[in-house]
């Protein structure tokens, strides 16, 4: 997949809605180290161990413990299974199915743990295979390949036999571990299972007193070989698995957000990219992100966070949600961040790219970002990260209420004014500029009213040709960030429009309105 993410970036470039300008370098890989530690680069994995749950072993174990005849029918209660999508579509096709997917084999060694692997044995520009467990009864999706690696018995989820009672499952499980030579897995002071939880949070060093906050909505998923659960953290980055565990568990971020977005692309593109937390005990994992923390990690987090806590000031004010399943990418090696919604079929129905990503229009549609963040200059800095990622949501709530056709005219536009002018707001004096004017209001004035209300720092605007001032002078007559939210329509092109929008639905406030335009010379 590396070669869709070069094919795209000059785009991002060109589509940028951001002030900051800046170019890409490239990524320097993580060396390989030798012994089982923390990594965020590719994990390296060892040899293939002998899986507990298997069917074989679980039935051994019993046997061993003289518990067969307690449960002479004993079936498997999951199967452990890989995937192949050949392409996109097939891969969102697993995705929608609610799987907890993973990237490399669940019965491998792992050396250094890390945030991504690709099967060597497949060419790098295709979609490694898929590792995850499916109930006995699973229908597979037609058409993508499948192998079925091991029928297992999870004594903590799935069917659960007639006889159970009179089973020690923790017994056998504890017992399946040791005879597979896997026993330095369980951890010492566990002799029963027990449920997973935690808190993960994030320094904000621009916080008062840089206090931790939780990173919220996030999932959490941990394993020991195909004993797979995840959880969500709450708002305050709290978690807590409905599953238990007996044996030490490693621990990951998948950065799938119960509001109902998505971070993706690692060196790989997938739509919710993963940050390996480590081994952890079964009874959980605090976890707390510092700006010296892995820089993909902390970026994560942050755009998390920015996110969640935006659509959670949506819900309460009443300001347009942005659309479901959005997708997020950070790019560390770019200082500009841009909305082009194209997940959501904005941008490739405009004649200026369409020829430029013809070939790749049903890859991207599946792939391609709705938003973009880029963090070359601030990859340790919350404040600066959130900022960005408000700007660009504000712009999502925006195409919410406009929809595609509005968005491709404004995307025009800041491509156009960057290739003549080396600027994606250019000069306000071409077609379609109007777009951008209504656009970066919003976006610039959400930006600062946000900020301030999290840091009690008040932003300048700088100089731009468009006047999101404007709104700020209507707030002070009462006038709500939801209310200049509801009249954003796909009519609303130009400031002249939005006055009008303005003073039609805010007829007390008439005069107020026009005052405030005036000022600014509109």
């Amino acid at each position: 997949m590396k070669w869709l993410v070069k094919s795209l970036l000059p785009l991002l470039v060109l589509a940028s809605c951001s002030a900051e300008e800046g170019s890409m370098s490239d990524m320097e890989p993580v060396a390989p180290q030798e012994e089982e530690i923390l990594g965020h680069g590719e994990m390296v994995l060892g040899e293939t161990l002998q899986n507990p749950y298997s069917m074989e072993n679980i039935e051994a174990s019993m046997d061993a413990l003289g518990m067969t005849k307690a449960s002479p029918n004993l079936s498997a209660n999951c199967i452990y299974v890989r995937f192949l999508p050949e392409d996109a579509v097939q891969f969102e096709t697993l995705a929608s199915l609610g799987l907890d997917l993973l990237d490399h084999p669940l019965d491998r060694r792992i050396i250094k743990d890390g945030d991504y692997w690709h099967d060597p044995s497949l060419p790098e520009e295709s979609i490694t295979w898929q590792y995850t467990v499916v109930p006995p009864d699973f229908e597979f999706p037609e058409g993508i390949r499948h192998e079925v690696l091991d029928e297992c018995y999870v004594p903590d989820s799935g069917a659960q036999t007639r006889t159970e009672d009179v089973i020690d499952w923790d017994a056998v499980e504890c017992k399946a571990y040791e005879l597979t030579g896997n026993s330095d897995m369980i951890s010492p002071g566990t002799r029963s299972k027990v449920r997973p939880s935690g808190r993960i949070t994030i320094t904000d060093r621009s916080l008062s007193s840089g206090r931790k906050v939780g990173v919220s909505g996030v999932k959490v998923m941990a394993n020991t070989f195909v004993k797979v659960s995840s959880a969500y953290t709450d708002a305050n980055g709290s978690y807590s698995f409905s599953s238990g565990f007996s044996a030490k568990p490693h621990y990951r971020l998948c950065f799938e957000n119960k509001k109902g977005f998505s971070i993706g692309l690692n060196l790989i593109l997938v739509p919710a990219s993963l940050s390996a937390l480590g081994k952890g005990m079964p009874e959980g994992m605090d976890y707390n992100v510092e700006e010296d923390s892995d820089d993909a990690l902390f970026r994560r987090c942050v755009v998390n966070n920015s996110a969640y806590d935006y659509y959670e000031m949506c819900q309460r004010e009443g300001i347009s949600v942005p659309a479901s399943n959005l997708r997020f990418w950070i790019l560390a090696s770019m200082n500009p961040s841009c909305t082009m919604m194209m997940h959501h079929g904005a941008i490739l129905d405009a004649k200026l790219v369409g020829n430029y990503l013809d070939l790749y229009k049903a890859l991207v549609r599946v792939f391609a970002p709705d938003i973009t963040i880029g963090t070359k200059n601030k990859k340790d800095n919350y404040a600066a990260i959130y900022s960005s990622t408000v700007h660009e949501l504000a712009h999502a709530s925006h195409f919410q209420k406009v929809g595609t056709d509005y968005w491709g005219k404004y995307a025009r536009y800041v491509i156009e004014s960057f290739l003549i002018t080396g600027s994606c707001y250019g000069t306000g004096n071409s077609d379609n500029a109007g777009y951008c004017e209504v656009g970066e209001m919003w976006a610039f004035f959400m930006e600062r009213s946000l900020y301030k209300q999290r840091y009690g720092v008040t932003m300048g605007y700088g100089s731009l040709w468009f006047s999101p001032e404007i709104f700020d002078l209507l707030v002070e007559e009462g006038i709500t960030r939801a209310d200049i939210c509801s009249v954003l329509n796909r009519n609303v092109c130009d400031a002249a429009s939005l006055k009008t929008a303005l003073t039609s639905a805010y007829s007390s406030k008439k005069s107020a309105i026009t005052k405030a335009f005036a000022q600014y010379g509109r």
